[in-house]
């Protein structure tokens, strides 16, 4: 199969992105703080690149605008409670309980963007939700596994709203433009925590939140909103379902998380529906 440009691009934001669950687990800090740093210092990388590329940066009218701020803020949200949920549980839990974005966003873009409904989508989100729910464990209502969950899920739901809401306008602007301004509305955002935390000196995170900078955020999400242009919203969240896996594979490497029968299974579903939607996507943008 002959895979475009595009398509080849996307999966290497998506491969970007799936670094955040090991970052995170390095990281000390709080998720509050974490994600202020993550945001401040991806903006101003951007903006510089943004500067040299001569890029514009006008917004076009009030109604982008408020798209891009409730963009920003829902992403804000999205980044935060993930990080909660890789505080108190492993890497699988966390990104797994995250994805299960995809189905919500097969379910809700169809509604807000009133795009036609495709049965395939629906189809492998079920999948999706299927692999996912295999791999959840039973937990006691008590056990922090269970905040995971709902921080996990909480993340997912802000996710798919901010890809669908970005649909809208992604046609307007460049892709680094746009993380751009999400980037500094988020910054501006988590200030607040700053003197909430009384934050402390970075310190031996640097490595590991530069790294998170770099490659999660400047490489991983500016690919990944510059595709919206190419890719639905769903047809992006359903490629995205690859991260699970690659991201237990660095926990595995890293960390030394070694997954169990579960989570195989459960993975390896997951790992059809990318494949499926790879095809699927492919055919129709090359």
């Amino acid at each position: 199969m002959k895979f475009s440009r595009h398509f080849l691009e996307l999966n290497l934001g998506v491969l970007a992105i799936s670094t955040s669950g090991i970052f995170g687990r390095m990281i000390t800090l709080s998720p509050e703080i974490t994600i202020f740093w993550r945001c401040l210092f991806a903006s101003l990388i951007l903006g510089a690149y943004i500067k040299l590329s001569k890029f514009s940066t006008k917004i076009i009218g009030n109604h982008d605008s408020k798209i891009i701020l409730v963009g920003g803020l829902l992403m804000g949200i999205h980044w935060v409670t993930y990080f909660y949920a890789l505080t108190l549980s492993n890497i699988a839990i966390a990104i797994l309980t995250l994805h299960t974005f995809p189905a919500i966003t097969s379910i809700l873009e169809p509604l807000i963007l009133k795009s036609k409904f495709q049965l395939h989508h629906l189809i492998l989100a079920i999948l999706v939700i299927l692999g996912v729910w295999i791999i959840l464990p039973s937990a006691d209502m008590s056990d922090n596994v269970v905040l995971a969950i709902v921080f996990g899920l909480v993340s997912a739901l802000a996710y798919a709203l901010r890809n669908i809401l970005t649909k809208k306008v992604v046609p307007n602007y460049n892709g680094s433009v746009l993380m751009f301004f999400q980037l500094v509305i988020m910054t501006f955002m988590l200030i607040p925590f700053i003197f909430i935390y009384n934050s402390s000196p970075i310190n031996g995170d640097w490595p590991y939140l530069l790294m998170l900078i770099l490659i999660t955020t400047v490489i991983g999400h500016t690919l990944l909103v510059k595709h919206l242009k190419n890719y639905s919203a769903v047809t992006v969240g359903l490629l995205s379902s690859i991260i699970p896996v690659y991201s237990i594979l660095w926990g595995l490497v890293f960390l030394k998380e070694i997954p169990n029968t579960q989570t195989i299974i459960g993975g390896s579903l997951i790992l059809v529906s990318f494949v499926v939607e790879s095809i699927y996507s492919n055919k129709s943008n090359a």
